[in-house]
C-alpha cells in the first residue's frame, strides 16, 4: 500500500484565547499539537490513506501528547524514537484579527533536532514529505538527507515544502543557501508567494521556472486566500483561486492544503497524475486548506469528506 513519510518536527502550539495581542502580551493559550510533518501526517491519515511520522520526540508529558494525538488519527507512529536528552520542541503562537500569526520558538535544541538516522524500507508508490524547520545543522538534517537517498534509491517521490520560520535560523542567508541545497532533491516542490520573492528575489512568477533544476518535475504555488497554481517547466497548468471562508486561525492551512494533495497524489504515478488531474487536485486541497481555518490550532481543525463536499458545493 502506498504510504507518506513525513520527516521532521512534532512539536506543541501555545495558541492564544485571544486575538490581535502582542505575544508578549498574551495571558493565556491553550495547547495544540503541530509541527507540519506531523500536521501533513494527520491530514493524509484523516482522509483515509496511510502515512507515518520519522521525527524524535522528549521523553515528557508533550512527547506522550503528541504519540497519543497522532495515533487517534490514525497515523503510524512507529518511526518515532524517544530521546532523554532534550526535550519536546515548543511554539508560542500570537494571531492577529485576521488569523495571521507570530510565532516563538522553544528548541535550543529540541528532541527532534537530534534525531541521528531512522531504519525505513520504502516502496517505488511511497512519497516523502519534508520542510526546512529540521534542515539546521544538526543530526537531523543528515537524517533528512539519508532517507531522501533512500527514497530516490526505491523510486519514491519525494516532495518539498520550505515553510520558512525565519527565528530558527542563524542569518537569512543560511537559510535561503540550505534552501537551495535540497530543492533539487524533490519531485514536486510547494511553495508559497512570499517564500518565491525570498528564495529567488522576485516576485514575478515567471521566476518559478527557476526551481526546475534537479529532480524538480512540478511546482505548486500557493498564495494564501487567493488560491494556488501548478506549474510545470512549460508553464502554468491549472489554478484555482481558493474559497471565502471565515478565518479564524491559519495555522496548518498550508500543511493541509499539502496533505490533501498528497492524498490526491498516493497511489498514482505522483508527478504524471498531478499534471494530468493538476485542476480536480487544486479544487479539492484549496477547500480543506480553508476549511482548516474556520477553526483553531492545525491537526484538530482538519475537516471530514462531508465538510470538504459541502465547501465545493457551495462554491
Amino acid at each position: 500500500m502506498a504510504k507518506l513519510y513525513a520527516i521532521g518536527e512534532a512539536l506543541i502550539d501555545f495558541i492564544p484565547h485571544t486575538k490581535g495581542v502582542a505575544l508578549k502580551h498574551v495571558g493565556s493559550f491553550e495547547t495544540q499539537v503541530g509541527g507540519a510533518p506531523a500536521n501533513v501526517a494527520s491530514c493524509v491519515a484523516k482522509l483515509g490513506k496511510s502515512s507515518a511520522l520519522l521525527t524524535q520526540l522528549g521523553n515528557d508529558a508533550f512527547g506522550d501528547l503528541i504519540v497519543d494525538t497522532l495515533n487517534e488519527e490514525g497515523v503510524d507512529t512507529s518511526y518515532i524514537q524517544i530521546t532523554d536528552e532534550a526535550n519536546t520542541g515548543l511554539a508560542f503562537v500570537s494571531l492577529t484579527e485576521d488569523g495571521e500569526r507570530d510565532f516563538a520558538f522553544y528548541r535550543k535544541p529540541s528532541a527532534d533536532m537530534l534525531m541521528d538516522g531512522v531504519e525505513v524500507t520504502f516502496s517505488t508508490d511511497d512519497i516523502l514529505h519534508f520542510c526546512s524547520v529540521d534542515l539546521i545543522p544538526s543530526p537531523m538534517k543528515e537524517t533528512h538527507i539519508k532517507v531522501i537517498d533512500q527514497m530516490h534509491a526505491a523510486g519514491g517521490t519525494v516532495i518539498f515544502d520550505p515553510n520558512l520560520r525565519f527565528p530558527l535560523w542563524p542569518s537569512e542567508d543560511e537559510l535561503k543557501s540550505t534552501v537551495l541545497e535540497f530543492l533539487p532533491l524533490a519531485h514536486i516542490v510547494k511553495i508559497s508567494d512570499e517564500e518565491l520573492a525570498f528564495i529567488t528575489g522576485s516576485t514575478d512568477t515567471a521566476s518559478i521556472q527557476d526551481l526546475f533544476t534537479g529532480h524538480t518535475e512540478v511546482v505548486i504555488y500557493t498564495e494564501g486566500a487567493n488560491g494556488a497554481s501548478v506549474y510545470t517547466k512549460d508553464g502554468c497548468i491549472a489554478r484555482h483561486d481558493g474559497y471565502k471562508v471565515e478565518v479564524q486561525d491559519t495555522t496548518g492551512a498550508g500543511d493541509a492544503f499539502i496533505g490533501a494533495t498528497i492524498y490526491q497524489l498516493l497511489g498514482n504515478d505522483a508527478t504524471e497524475y498531478i499534471q494530468q488531474e493538476a485542476q480536480a487536485i487544486l479544487t479539492f486541497s484549496n477547500a480543506v486548506g480553508a476549511l482548516t481555518t474556520t477553526k483553531k490550532g492545525a491537526i484538530q481543525s482538519l475537516p471530514d469528506m462531508t465538510m470538504i463536499q459541502q465547501l465545493k458545493e457551495e462554491k
